[in-house]
């Protein structure tokens, strides 16, 4: 999974992440915020563009800014750092639309022999958590960094 993707800068936390998106609509603030629930060690991913006013991901803007792989790619890179930094954590994630949720879906399908190598990876399905299995289609998503 190792591909190309962009400079992140990280919260002193360890759970803010941010990176620029560069392409034909310009250079777009981008940023991963791992929030924990109200389950032990259970994290959420949010990812969007960052709100100029407020600082927070707005997951509902569209950028389109020509580079979806280099920022899957770079979101998946602070999945890797969160996870060294907290190796008990598993990461649920969402799209905040239905088209976002299969778009993270096929990311995780073109890359799951990769992504298995390091991680148990599982999908939501009628309130069900499973392995994942790229034939199945899910409402979310989640994943637990295997120990070394």
């Amino acid at each position: 999974m190792i591909e190309d993707r962009y400079h992140i800068e990280i919260d002193d936390k360890h759970t803010v992440y941010e990176f620029t998106s560069i392409g034909p609509k310009g250079d777009v603030c981008k940023i991963v915020k791992y929030s924990e629930t109200n389950l032990k060690n259970l994290f959420n991913l949010g990812f969007g563009d960052k709100n100029p006013e407020t600082n927070e991901v707005d997951d509902l803007v569209v950028t389109n800014n020509g580079d979806s792989q280099k920022v899957l790619a770079t979101v998946a890179a602070t999945v890797y750092h969160f996870t060294d930094r907290y190796p008990d954590a598993s990461i649920i994630a969402t799209g905040s639309t239905k088209a976002r949720t299969r778009l993270y879906q096929m990311g995780i399908s073109n890359n799951l022999e990769a992504i298995e190598k390091d991680f148990l990876v599982y999908g939501l399905k009628a309130k069900k958590w499973e392995p994942f299995n790229k034939k199945t289609t899910y409402e979310a998503f989640l994943v637990k960094r295997k120990k070394s």
